[in-house]
């Protein structure tokens, strides 16, 4: 597993990379909520009343690295992560600074 501080807008979050066989599991986790590859079940997320997103791959076919999850797109947002203002098409740096 890596583990790497990310430097948002005005904070710092967490971000991980977990290899399981031929692909990684990527998420960056703030104070507040997530944002992870298309692994993540993000409704399951809403819940617990955790905002989350999943992002999908804006260059070659998945997200693999933090980079990756930072350039992405969102896909998909839970109902905790639209009341803060987090909405499909943007990216996942603009998520995580909305989180």
């Amino acid at each position: 597993m890596v583990h790497e501080k990310v430097q948002l807008t005005s904070k710092q979050a967490d971000g991980y990379v977990i290899p399981i066989g031929p692909v990684n599991l990527v998420n960056i986790v703030t104070d507040v909520g997530m944002v992870g590859c298309g692994a993540f079940d993000v409704t399951a997320l809403d819940n617990f009343g955790c905002p989350a997103a999943r992002v999908k791959a804006t260059r070659g076919s998945s997200i693999s690295t933090i980079d990756d999850l930072l350039v992405g797109e969102v896909k998909d947002a839970n109902a905790a992560a639209d009341k803060l203002g987090v909405k499909v098409g943007m990216s996942g740096r603009e998520a995580l600074d909305r989180m």
